[in-house]
């Protein structure tokens, strides 16, 4: 494992160093000008400009004025984005020692047309000419939903949903088109580091402000990243530094009109050199959340959250073509649910508490070549991870355990343009990856122990030959899993015709693969009915396969002042050897001990419908819907029960679900945001304990979950803004009304939103 780790740090030294001692004379070759709005004529502050192909680039200042030096000599493209207004090019031809004046002018654009994502391809690319669907979660929808975590602003595209799915340890998943989460591959910044321990608890984990944006790839990706990516993958990006700028908020929520608050005190900050040479990005996240008791009986419906945050991102420009970025972060956080939560875990009838300690970061460099017909990218990158834990009920002595789980990436990838290749431009990619994953898990008291190494070992390739209209995508990608005696294939193909800018036409093949090894949901351990449940791996269990399609049309139009977008997907998975569960023994401790094991296969199908419309600069709308179906081969036994039938639904898969969004702007200074989500009914497990006698499988009631957030902001000093806020979460109050009660409850048995209505209040400063 070392050897590949150092040799891809070795090839990406060799890289740094080559670009570094690269002939960096002064050109003294500069631009200077000012962007402004196309029909107004003011000037946009902070707008990017950046000159395509190189790592060049800087922001508008307040003024709206930018300045670039010592740039290439030669032709250059100079890019220009803004929020709200649409992207904006210009060429120029620079010589040695000169210095030139480009204006812009852009025209005002509700609905972005041309954004950058990576996640199609693992290269930069506009979204409308990506071979892939992806959607784009940006950092002003997190503000705008009131989300402190990733968590909690992850349902709004359409296909995607988060649930709760633990009254004691507060334990979130996501859905991606209809199946759960550990179908699909989370990364961050495109690297896999995301655990399966990590998993469990990752979503909150995240801090909100630590994200620039989430792209979401729905359907097959483990052609580009690997085991686990048969739902969708969800990349997290992170904040990277445009400008000098700071921001300091602090936000209270008071949950169910309770005694008990949520505290959430957030920090961003960004330096970047005058030369835009380098810059650095920190955050910080303080926030702690009281236990949370719903029906009064003793016993949390959320649990006490105690976190801590803090983490950067930087770069360093090596060369006009070249340049490192590094990313680290550290999250400490406490979390406790149950009864008696200021006594001892042991003095309690349940409690689940867990205390982590992460670390991850990242090195990647790149570097392409100055026509930009090649560029190549090597990264490493890490977490790891410390828990100490209690997973216990009845006073129990015995259930203190301890876990550390340390992740490894490593990979390179070259991505070529060829002019022509064989009919059409195309690009191709190839690549390899290297992941370590070491799990060791210790039940102290029971002297239970899971010791569990995964290698993988991938290499994938794909060529895209494309146009602005066309472009046909074949590839592919072998891994080599360590708990899988062969290598596994896994393809893809893509096709995409664009007649227009205004219409976006795809169809998709995609295979997966989900390795047999210990996920997140094993390494919770459930307490069903005050037993502990614990998970093993059938010793013939086989990697799970799959194969996905999908046909998408993205289409944009305009109706006088009113900018619309409509996007609707099919697609359709189906499974092969679907993981299951079934019950082996009870254990002399007093749990139990379930099985997983290759059972019959599934398919899932279904629709996503989303639209968009931009009225004025001051009002516009977003709503998505899905329709899916989620169906076993063959009925699947889920009770040990065997006088409970079998089932051929998954649960917690309501076969429709959906979100939206209105922003409503009436001042300059003043703005309300509406969000919410809405689902269906569903199949939910309901085990025997305080509230049923046997287990049952109940179909749950639909509910929505309305957000409201009002907001104004106050110019307090020249570039210093104050924002004050409040509103409320879950307005309608649409909770569970059925949680069990008692030690003896079904922890597990929740289904609705994760807060009951919560009033919030908060201030923002801005620099």
């Amino acid at each position: 494992m070392k050897r590949y780790i150092l040799l891809a740090l070795s090839v990406c030294q060799s890289l740094v160093v080559l670009a570094a001692e690269a002939p960096r004379k002064s050109t003294d070759a500069n631009l200077f000008g000012h962007v402004v709005d196309r029909e107004t004529h003011e000037h946009i502050p902070y707008a990017s400009v950046a000159v395509v192909g190189t790592a060049f680039g800087t922001t508008t200042d307040a003024s709206g004025h930018y300045f670039l030096k010592n740039l290439p000599v030669g032709e250059l493209t100079l890019e220009v984005r803004a929020l709200g207004y649409a992207s904006g090019r210009m060429t120029v031809a620079l010589e040695r020692g000169e210095t030139r004046e480009l204006n812009f002018e852009v025209a005002q654009s509700g609905i972005s047309m041309d954004e950058v994502v990576v996640s199609a391809s693992r290269s930069e690319t506009l979204r409308r000419e990506a071979p892939a669907l992806v959607s784009v979660l940006d950092a002003g929808l997190f503000e705008r939903a009131n989300a402190s975590c990733l968590a909690q602003g992850l349902s709004f595209q359409p296909g995607v949903r988060v649930e709760d799915d633990c009254q004691n340890c507060g334990f979130t998943q996501v859905r991606i088109n209809g199946l759960d989460g550990h179908y699909s591959q989370i990364l961050v910044d495109s690297h896999p580091v995301f655990s399966s321990l990590t998993g469990v608890y990752g979503l909150e984990q995240i801090p909100a402000n630590m994200i620039e944006r989430v792209e979401v790839l729905r359907g097959g990706g483990s052609a580009l990243y690997g085991s686990s990516a048969i739902g969708g993958t969800i990349n997290i990006i992170t904040r990277e530094p445009t400008r000098s700028s700071a921001q300091l908020s602090h936000t209270l929520t008071s949950l169910g009109g309770s005694n008990s608050y949520d505290n959430n005190t957030m920090l961003n900050a960004s330096i970047v050199s005058e030369s835009g040479r380098a810059g650095i990005s920190v955050f910080g996240q303080s926030r702690h959340r009281s236990g949370y008791d719903h029906d009064g009986d003793g016993f949390t419906e959320l649990p006490v959250i105690s976190s801590q945050s803090v983490g950067m991102r930087s770069f360093f420009r090596t060369g006009a073509y070249s340049r490192i970025t590094a990313q680290y972060h550290h999250i400490d956080e406490y979390r406790r649910g149950g009864d008696l939560l200021k006594q001892p875990p042991h003095e309690a009838f349940v409690a689940e508490q867990t205390d982590h300690a992460i670390d991850g970061g990242s090195l990647s460099f790149d570097i392409s070549s100055a026509d930009r017909s090649n560029h190549f990218n090597a990264y490493a990158s890490f977490q790891n991870t410390a828990r100490k834990s209690y997973y216990g009920s009845k006073q129990d002595l015995d259930a203190y355990g301890t876990t550390h789980d340390l992740t490894l990436a490593a990979g390179m990838q070259y991505v070529h343009a060829f002019r022509k290749l064989l009919f059409m431009p195309s690009e191709l990619t190839l690549g390899t990856e290297y992941s370590y994953d070491d799990l060791s898990d210790r039940s102290i008291g029971y002297d239970i122990r899971t010791d569990q190494t995964v290698h993988i070992v991938g290499a994938y390739l794909q060529n895209e030959w494309k146009t602005r209209k066309w472009s046909l995508l074949i590839g592919g990608r072998l891994d080599k899993h360590s708990l899988v005696d062969h290598a596994i294939f896994s393809p893809r193909a893509n096709v995409r015709f664009n007649p227009s800018e205004s219409v976006n036409l795809r169809v998709s093949y995609a295979g997966g693969y989900r390795a047999p090894q210990a996920f997140d949901e094993d390494m919770h351990i459930a307490i069903v009915g005050g037993k502990r449940v614990r998970i093993r791996l059938a010793d013939d269990l086989k990697e799970e396969r799959s194969h996905s399609v999908s046909l998408s049309a993205d289409l944009y139009h305009t109706f006088g002042r009113v900018q619309t977008n409509l996007l609707v997907e099919g697609f359709y998975t189906r499974l092969d050897d679907v993981f299951a569960l079934r019950d082996i023994e009870d254990t002399a401790d007093g749990g139990k001990i379930k099985e997983r094991y290759n059972g019959s296969g599934a398919a899932v199908r279904g629709l996503n419908a989303e639209g968009r419309a931009v009225f004025t600069r001051w009002f516009e709308l977003q709503a998505g819907v899905t329709w899916q179906r989620s169906r076993y081969v063959e009925p699947e036994y889920w009770s040990e029960d065997k006088t409970v039938p079998p089932v051929r639904r998954m649960f917690r898969t309501p076969d429709l679900y959906g979100y939206f969004t209105a922003s409503l702007k009436p001042l300059r200074n003043f703005t309300a945001d509406v969000t919410g989500t809405c689902t269906g009914e569903m199949l939910v497990q309901h085990m025997a304990g305080s509230g049923v006698e046997r287990d049952v499988a109940v179909t749950t009631p639909a509910f929505c979950d309305v957000n409201l957030r009002l907001a104004y902001d106050l110019r307090v000093y020249k570039e210093i803004t104050l924002q004050l806020y409040g509103g409320v979460q879950n307005l309608f109050n649409a909770y569970q009304k059925d949680f069990d009660k008692g030690v003896d409850r079904d922890s597990g048995y929740i289904y609705g939103p994760s807060l009951p209505r919560s009033w919030f209040i908060g201030a923002k400063v801005s620099f």
